[in-house]
C-alpha cells in the first residue's frame, strides 16, 4: 500500500487523525485534556524513537497501541502514590461549612491506633519472611523489579537469564506473597 504524503503527515502518520480521532479517544480514558495530550505526545516520542515506522503496515493502529501502553504506564505509576489533600490556602477551618471537612482531614492525618500498628507490623514481618524464604535468584529478580523498578528485559540482560525465567521468578514471588496475604487477611 503506497502512502501519499499529506500536509499533516509525519513519519507515516496523519496528524489530523491523531488529534481528531486518537486524542478524543485518549481523553475518554483520562477525562483530562492536558493528560490526554501528554499521553499522545509521549506516544509520538515512543513511535519516533522506535525506528520501526518505515516498516509498519498500519501506523495508526500501531500508534493507538503505543498510546494505550503509555496510558497504562502512567496509571501504574500513579497507583504508587497516595494523593494528599492540599491544605495550603484553605479558608478558616472553623467556618460553619468547613468544620466537618477540617475534622475529616484531621482524622486522615491522625496516627493509627496501637492495634493497627501492631497488625501492620505483623503483616510486614510475614511479607519479609516470605521474601526471605524465596530462592536467591527469585528474591533478586523480585527486588530488582518491584523495589528498584527495573524492567524485565533489563533484569534478564543484567542477570544473564532469559526473559521467560525473569517472568517465572516474578510469578513465583507474587504467588507466594498472595498466599501469605490470604492467610493474614482480616
Amino acid at each position: 500500500m503506497t502512502r501519499h504524503p499529506t500536509p499533516a503527515a509525519w513519519l507515516g502518520l496523519d496528524l489530523r487523525w491523531a488529534y481528531g480521532s486518537l486524542l478524543p479517544a485518549i481523553w475518554r480514558s483520562t477525562r483530562c485534556i492536558h493528560r490526554a495530550q501528554d499521553v499522545l505526545h509521549d506516544a509520538f516520542v515512543r513511535y519516533a524513537l522506535s525506528g520501526r515506522h518505515e516498516g509498519i503496515a498500519q501506523p495508526h493502529a500501531y500508534l493507538r497501541v503505543v498510546a494505550r501502553t503509555v496510558l497504562a504506564d502512567q496509571m501504574a505509576h500513579e497507583r504508587r502514590f497516595v494523593p494528599l489533600p492540599d491544605l495550603a490556602g484553605e479558608p478558616d477551618s472553623t467556618a460553619p461549612g468547613r468544620r466537618a471537612d477540617a475534622i475529616a482531614v484531621q482524622e486522615a492525618f491522625t496516627a493509627p491506633s496501637a492495634e493497627v500498628l501492631a497488625d501492620l507490623q505483623q503483616r510486614l514481618a510475614a511479607a519479609q519472611r516470605v521474601i526471605e524464604g524465596l530462592p536467591p535468584r527469585c528474591r533478586e529478580v523480585f527486588w530488582l523489579c518491584k523495589v528498584e523498578g527495573h524492567s524485565q528485559p533489563w533484569i534478564a540482560a543484567t542477570l544473564g537469564i532469559s526473559l521467560n525465567m525473569v517472568e517465572r521468578h516474578l510469578m513465583r514471588a507474587l504467588l507466594d506473597l498472595r498466599a501469605a496475604r490470604e492467610l493474614l487477611a482480616p
